[in-house]
């Protein structure tokens, strides 16, 4: 990156806007999850209710973009993988459709919410490695 490119923020969490945009991103998200038919396959991991990933993501994503780290104070490493794990062994694992949903619905909460373009460029590379990362299953 050159200097010329560096954001004039110290952290992608003040890029955003801080903790009311990531609320809103994190709202946004999981609503187009219970709302459009194109997530079903990702919205039927998540279990009868939503409101512990709401919370969770968005304690996770404050820490994670560079502000107050709320998870971690909380729970520790997040420990992706491991957390994830119980997925699989409730027939729910993360494959290829789930990690492309869950990418999906982020990338149209990061539109929807104003999220800068330069930003969401950004955030949408990582969370692929993230998302690919976290698959256990290979299709």
């Amino acid at each position: 990156m050159q200097i010329q490119d560096k954001p004039a923020f110290d952290t992608p969490f003040e890029w955003i806007g801080g903790e009311d945009k990531v609320r809103a991103l994190v709202d946004r998200f999981y609503d187009l999850m219970e709302l459009e038919p194109a997530y079903a396959v990702l919205r039927a991991v998540h279990g009868n209710t939503l409101e512990n990933a709401r919370q969770r993501l968005f304690w996770f994503l404050c820490g994670w973009l560079g502000g107050p780290s709320y998870y971690t104070d909380r729970f520790g490493n997040p420990m992706l993988r491991a957390r994830h794990l119980p997925q699989s062994i409730g027939g729910h694992s993360i494959g290829i459709r789930e990690r492309d949903q869950w990418l999906a619905c982020m990338d149209q909460a990061m539109g929807e919410t104003g999220v800068d373009e330069a930003l969401r460029a950004r955030l949408r590379d990582s969370f692929f490695k993230t998302a690919d990362w976290m698959r256990n299953r290979g299709e």
